[in-house]
């Protein structure tokens, strides 16, 4: 009963968003065979995110597999209150985010792929845009590599032998 209560306390506390659902097919000798992929992004809205693929015969079934997929890559995000301490371009293959920080009430002005992941991550104020590819799971990829190329203050600082206030003025 411990165990059960445990489990169910792990998936309240991070949030799972499906970003895009495809149909993929396979052309065998007697006709074609259906298949659904699921990419689904897992964030506890606090910093912490993760994404992954989940491919079944059934819908509900590959979603299940993204979520699991999502929760081993998970990874921690800099974040600097609202929003994120600096601008950055992730990229990966040919998908290109660019991330801004915004004002406080600004909100989150992004589209489908890269508005889930800011999002579940727990960003409430950042302006975006995805160039180049619309591919869903390129300009995922692309935003959390950004995210991930993120610093904040005290890191900057501890790579310069410097303190938080000479970084700041």
């Amino acid at each position: 009963m411990a165990r059960f209560e445990a489990q169910k306390k792990e998936n309240d506390e991070f949030q799972e968003k499906v970003v895009a659902i495809n149909r993929v097919s396979k052309t065998v000798k007697g006709g074609r065979i259906y298949k659904f992929a699921a990419l689904v992004v897992v964030g506890d809205g606090k910093g912490t995110i993760g994404f992954g693929l989940g491919k079944s015969g059934e819908v509900p079934d590959a979603i299940r597999k993204g979520i699991e997929d999502a929760k081993k890559n998970m990874m921690h995000v800099a974040l600097k209150g609202t929003t994120i301490p600096h601008e950055i371009i992730g990229k990966f293959g040919a998908g290109v985010v660019l991330l801004k920080p915004a004002a406080p009430g600004t909100g989150v002005i992004a589209g489908g792929p890269v508005r889930a992941v800011v999002e579940t991550v727990g960003i409430k104020d950042i302006r975006t845009k995805a160039l180049r590819s619309n591919n869903p799971c390129n300009v995922v990829r692309a935003t959390l590599n950004g995210l991930s190329l993120l610093r904040n203050v005290e890191e900057v600082a501890e790579v310069r032998g410097k303190t938080v206030d000479e970084i700041l003025g």
